[in-house]
């Protein structure tokens, strides 16, 4: 469900948040649900992850939200995706960033696991961004 208009909207209808129009839910978390959209004003797909309707009253879950895209803002680097926009539509917090296709997480890892071989490869990129603040994307 989004929230568009003051009302909740089926995740299969199509409808729009500011110039952002929702052409698919892509997952969803603690921190919110994301759909792939297309920016109308700039011809793109991006990503717009909203916070849920039922966390909107939650002034912590709305804090955590906010500061999220703030320090994925802050930094700079390939396995991070940069963020275009923080804003809110309706009343209804949203963060807008690059769209990346591919699979999601919980489909690339197995029910068995992954290998040690591919969990140090997955953690030295991770450990990586601990230096990214602010010097570029290489």
């Amino acid at each position: 469900m989004v929230r568009s208009s003051g009302t909740i909207l089926s995740t299969h209808a199509r409808h729009d948040i500011g110039h952002y129009e929702i052409v698919e839910k892509l997952g969803e978390g603690g921190m919110g649900v994301v759909y792939k959209a297309r920016d109308t004003a700039l011809n793109r797909y991006v990503a717009v992850k909203l916070l849920p309707p039922d966390k909107l009253g939650d002034a912590d879950r709305l804090r955590r939200f906010t500061q999220e895209a703030r320090s994925a803002s802050a930094l700079n680097h390939p396995n991070i995706v940069m963020i275009h926009e923080i804003s809110a539509h309706d009343g209804t917090p949203f963060i807008v960033m690059e769209y990346l296709p591919g699979k999601a997480l919980d489909r690339l890892i197995p029910h068995g696991g992954i290998r040690i071989g591919e969990v140090f490869k997955i953690g030295s990129q991770v450990a990586g961004r601990a230096g990214c603040g602010r010097r570029g994307r290489n």
